[in-house]
C-alpha cells in the first residue's frame, strides 16, 4: 500500500516539474554596466556628506554625536536650520530635550 502511495507521488511530482512541451528558458545574467559604478560613487559621496553634516552639528552647545545624527535624520542639515527651527519641530525629535531646546535658542 506505501508503495503505490509512493509510486503516484513520484509520477505526480515528476509529472508537474518537467513537462516535454514546454522548452526550458535560459536565464541571462545582467552585464555590468558604468551606471552601478556610477551610483555606488554617488552614495559615497552621500555618506561622506552626511559625516561631515552631523560632524558640524555636533558643534552646536549641547549636541552630542546621538542628537546631531538624530536631527540631520529629521531634516536639520546646516546649523543655521537648527537654530532657526521652531521648538515644537525641535522637540519632536526624540532625542532632543528641553534643556537642548533653550541651548539652541540662546544662539538666536
Amino acid at each position: 500500500m506505501i508503495s503505490k502511495l509512493l509510486s503516484k507521488l513520484k509520477s505526480i511530482l515528476f509529472k508537474s516539474a518537467v513537462s516535454p512541451e514546454a522548452p526550458l528558458k535560459i536565464e541571462k545574467k545582467p552585464t555590468k554596466t558604468t551606471k552601478t559604478s556610477k551610483t555606488k560613487t554617488k552614495t559615497k559621496v552621500k555618506k561622506v556628506n552626511s559625516k561631515k553634516n552631523i560632524e558640524t552639528l555636533t558643534r552646536l552647545p549641547g549636541v552630542g554625536a546621538k542628537s546631531a545624527k538624530a536631527l540631520y535624520e529629521a531634516g536639520f542639515k546646516t546649523t543655521k536650520a537648527v537654530i532657526s527651527a521652531d521648538e515644537k519641530d525641535l522637540l519632536a525629535i526624540s532625542g532632543v530635550g528641553i534643556n537642548l531646546v533653550k541651548k539652541l535658542k540662546k544662539l538666536k
